[in-house]
């Protein structure tokens, strides 16, 4: 195994660095709806094509920023997505027989 030694200095850079970006993800946890996905991303989540996606933005289905020929999704309008199409379970009762 191979030793890396740091200075003070550069150590305590290090620290602060990893404090930083632990902070940038406990807020992201803590309002995961302020977060965008990028197209690639959306596909992957909803697990849909890309043509897909082309329709659902030409028929507003679901809401996205663009800029240049990059797309973003606010997850809060892909929660909104599934949650204006949720269908609750039918109840059937069962003959015991």
């Amino acid at each position: 195994m191979e030793a890396i030694i740091l200075s003070t200095q550069q150590y305590t850079d290090l620290v602060n660095r990893l404090d930083e970006l632990n902070k940038k993800l406990e807020e992201k946890q803590k309002n995961p709806q302020d977060t965008f996905l990028d197209n690639q991303e959306f596909l992957q989540l909803m697990n849909i094509s890309k043509r897909t996606a082309q329709t659902w933005r030409d028929e507003g289905v679901i809401s996205f920023s663009q800029i240049g020929s990059k797309i973003y999704y606010r997850m809060s309008d892909v929660q909104k997505l599934l949650d204006n199409n949720y269908r609750k379970a039918f109840t059937t009762k069962r003959n015991n027989y």
